[in-house]
């Protein structure tokens, strides 16, 4: 099993030998240090524990000066142990290559809260005569039949928008930079620039 953390940089293009271009997104990645093995014995399940990025000494409380990684995860659950690397080694973007396909997670960009027009793609009331700041207005939201005068669950209304965690499926690995540590991959990357993102092979 491949993974690798990192963080989402900006979109380019890459063109092929043959000529085609494909938008991309430059991932800052890895690398990665295996910071705990899990194992049926003593945990119940099989798994390695990450971690990536490094933070100053004077932000980590002082349990964790050992290893004051600014992000860690858990991949490889359910795997044999001897598929797993042991606490300690470096897992470098190397471990990836050309043509791979994987799945991508990150968290959306958060749009606070919108209206029902962009958040739904309600239509909003009609432009006539006697509207007045009512235009994107939901409408009306209860009944005396159907809903017994009260607003029924999973009513479309207006809310918070974005900042969820966003999964991608199907996109491919297009460059491998060992040298620099970025990985150029396939479409869009859920996310701003600088947002964690997970890459798990497919």
């Amino acid at each position: 099993m491949k993974f690798m953390l990192g963080t989402k940089g900006k979109m380019t293009q890459v063109f092929d030998e043959k000529g085609v271009v494909s938008a991309a997104t430059i991932i800052n990645a890895g690398p990665l240090t295996v910071t705990q093995v899990k194992t049926t014995e003593k945990d119940g399940y099989v798994g390695v524990q990450v971690g990536y990025g490094v933070m100053k000494e004077n932000k980590v409380n002082k349990p964790q000066h050992e290893k004051p990684f600014r992000h860690v995860r858990e991949f490889g659950r359910g795997l044999p142990a001897e598929a797993l690397a042991k606490a300690g080694d470096k897992i470098e973007v190397d471990s990836f290559a050309p043509g791979d396909v994987v799945t991508v997670s990150a968290i959306s960009k958060g749009k606070g809260f919108q209206g029902v027009v962009k958040r739904h793609g309600f239509h909003g009331g009609p432009r006539s005569h006697g509207q007045k700041n009512k235009e994107r207005s939901p409408g009306s939201l209860s009944g005396a039949g159907r809903s017994g005068g009260r607003v029924v669950k999973n009513m479309r209304m207006g809310g918070r928008v974005g900042n969820d965690r966003i999964t991608v499926k199907n996109l491919r690995i297009l460059q491998v930079d060992a040298a620099t540590n970025t990985l150029l991959i396939s479409g869009a990357v859920p996310g701003r620039p600088g947002t964690l993102v997970e890459i798990v092979a497919a």
